[in-house]
């Protein structure tokens, strides 16, 4: 009884929020051609449904999990009674069926939030129709629930247990916040994506719906940057390569979104000041949210090999069907109302704020076209010869080294720059003490030992582009006090040093990583990269899930770390977990590679990280600038002001 009424409940649900999808698009569109408040109401209605039938789906699934109700197939292939309880709540999107049933709730909750925030305008045609929009959206996420990716389905009776969340799922607390994170960012952008198809629909393609979605952009590429250093942390205390970014595919699936987001909250701020770049800034919202629809389908068609990937599934060719119908229906779009998107501005010199800013878009869309080639090359090729090919990290990091040093060279300049155009003497003022921090920074960098050209212009340059974003802050600051720090442009300001944090950080890690494998007799000590590593013995844990042999490695007399491997009963997985010492200038992350099982003796590989706790701190940088610039600054630019109308002037201009 318990599982039909779980599976039941789920499918009633999932068929009302089917239908009321279906009935707030029909609704919002009505409204945006006859102005008609009584269905823009009833649209809002609609939102609020669709919403809480994905609540109630999302909670079944969860109340199945809970109860351990093996009469669904998704359980059977997902859940265990000896699966903790944290890890038996994230199993909800362990799964293809979960992960997809996850999306349906964010977009729901995004709907009903679009919904409410524009309560009073719902019969304005452009919210209206972007409502339409999203509606649209969550009736194809909708269908895919139902449909190929149903977990509510019925397994074969007779099953009392199941193999529980893939065992990387297993081992650490991440796993409740990277997806949820991921999934805020990726769904988030369909808002932005939604005000675009509804202003190219209504015709007016001016500024003015660009200022309505700030916030919502913002917000989005804020979770989606979370999501990705999240990840990365996951990545390094949990998989044991000890690295935080290997381009797997699927972690180039959720890139490509924030580099094209990226570069449109840049590029925005040029139609909004110039009137300019319009067609270009509603080709980057399509691309984004394209590309997110493309990173599902890598994600959870089966299509690629990656640990972050689903099995094989039917879902693929429904998610290339709407990732074509997206672009063909935005480029008709755009197409249609060209007339329209005409800039009335022309960028007057290159050495200029917005000059900066389309280089700025220049490269991210070169950075994102080298990442999408080299993660879609390999199905391209596997489609026409039949045969596997791997695009590795040589290559990724080839082609996008020199491009984010590139992109740190704009970071320093472009914040100083005025509009228009920049004389030679305003730029030798401004960019004076910059350049010295710069020199600082390769001055440090040979000081530690550094020989790399790359390492050695990363930390230049970032040590470059940072005196230019403090010099930014510092005269905020002198004039408004801590004020100063709220707002855009100020905001983008301690963002960009979180990024360059992160860079420097990224580039020393991978530069000046030594590693080295350490064969230990029980007792024996050996020395390496000037620490003292002694294998002080073993112990060996066993309970409902698996069985783990942890190896105590004593590092310079000190502190004892285990690393250990995981044998999961259900499955015979082997799974490594690694130990690592934290510190400020390095890590020490240590992994066993063997151990007998009378624990007699261990190998273990040592590496020596420097600066992989500045990428978490950066990360957090990044994130409380993401929320200062989501903050209106003073004088705010309404979106009844005319694009030539004055923009305070960011600091230092």
């Amino acid at each position: 009884m318990l599982g039909s009424l779980n599976g039941d409940v789920g499918n009633a649900a999932l068929v009302l929020g089917l239908s009321a999808s279906v009935f707030g698009a029909i609704a919002m569109v009505t409204s945006a051609r006859t102005h008609s408040h009584r269905m823009a109401r009833t649209g809002l209605r609609y939102a609020w449904v669709v919403f809480g039938m994905a609540v109630l789906a999302f909670v079944m699934i969860e109340r199945a999990l809970i109860t351990r109700d093996f009469s669904l197939k998704y359980i059977q292939q997902v859940g265990s009674r000896g699966t903790p309880a944290l890890f038996n709540v994230t199993a909800a999107w362990s799964a293809l069926e979960g992960s997809i049933l996850l999306w349906v709730l964010v977009l729901g909750g995004f709907i009903a939030a679009v919904a409410m925030r524009y309560r009073q305008r719902l019969d304005d045609p452009l919210v209206a129709w972007a409502l339409a929009v999203l509606f649209g959206i969550s009736t194809f996420f909708f269908i895919l629930t139902l449909f190929p990716a149903n977990p509510f389905v019925a397994g074969p009776p007779g099953v009392t247990d199941g193999p529980g969340p893939n065992p990387l799922l297993q081992d650490h607390v991440l796993v409740l916040f990277h997806p949820p994170a991921l999934y805020l960012g990726y769904v988030g952008m369909s808002v932005p994506f939604a005000f675009a198809m509804a202003a190219l629909i209504t015709g007016r393609v001016g500024e003015g719906w660009l200022l309505e979605t700030r916030r919502w952009t913002l917000m989005s590429w804020g979770f989606l940057t979370v999501g990705i250093i999240l990840g990365g942390w996951w990545a390094y205390e949990v998989l044991g390569w000890g690295g935080v970014w290997g381009w797997d595919p699927v972690e180039n699936a959720s890139f490509m979104p924030w580099l094209t987001g990226t570069a449109f909250i840049h590029s925005v701020l040029v139609q909004e000041r110039r009137a300019m770049l319009r067609v270009w800034n509603l080709s980057l919202l399509v691309a984004t949210f394209s590309l997110t629809i493309l990173g599902t389908f890598l994600t959870r068609s089966g299509v690629l090999n990656s640990v972050h990937a689903f099995s094989e599934s039917d879902i693929g060719p429904y998610l290339l069907t709407f990732f074509a119908i997206v672009l063909v229906s935005s480029i008709g779009l755009i197409a249609w109302r060209g007339d329209r998107l005409r800039s009335p501005g022309a960028i007057d010199s290159p050495v200029s704020r917005e000059g900066a800013f389309l280089a700025n878009n220049v490269l991210f869309g070169l950075f994102t076209f080298v990442v999408l080639l080299g993660t879609v090359f390999p199905l391209v090729v596997q489609a026409i010869q039949n045969r596997k090919l791997k695009v590795g990290a040589p290559y990724f990091d080839r082609l996008t080294g020199p491009l984010g040093l590139c992109l740190l060279t704009l970071m320093a300049i472009a914040p100083v720059l005025p509009w228009r155009k920049a004389s030679e003497e305003l730029l030798r003022e401004r960019l004076f003490w910059p350049a010295w921090c710069g020199v600082a920074g390769i001055a440090v960098s040979v000081a530690v030992g550094g020989d790399s050209v790359q390492s050695l212009l990363a930390f230049g340059l970032g040590a470059f582009a940072a005196g230019s974003a403090f010099r930014q802050l510092a005269i905020a600051t002198r004039r408004q006090g801590w004020r100063g720090l709220v707002g855009r442009a100020n905001g983008g300001m301690v963002v960009h040093i979180g990024v360059i944090v992160i860079a420097v950080a990224l580039a020393a890690s991978n530069a000046y990583t030594h590693t080295q494998r350490l064969v230990l007799n029980k007792g024996e000590v050996a020395e390496f990269a000037g620490h003292t590593f002694r294998f002080s013995g073993s112990t060996q844990e066993t309970d409902d899930r698996r069985v783990t042999q942890k190896a105590q490695v004593l590092i310079d007399n000190r502190d004892t770390y285990e690393p250990s491997v995981h044998r999961y009963t259900q499955t015979g997985m082997m799974i490594g977990t690694p130990s690592v010492k934290t510190g400020a200038v390095k890590d020490i992350y240590l992994t066993l590679d063997e151990m007998p099982a009378d624990g007699s003796r261990a190998t273990i590989r040592v590496a020596i990280k420097p600066m992989i706790l500045w990428i978490w701190v950066g990360g957090f940088v990044v994130i409380l600038g993401t929320l200062l610039a989501a903050f209106p600054g003073r004088n705010r630019r309404r979106p009844t002001d005319p694009v030539s109308a004055p923009i305070p002037v960011a600091a230092g201009e």
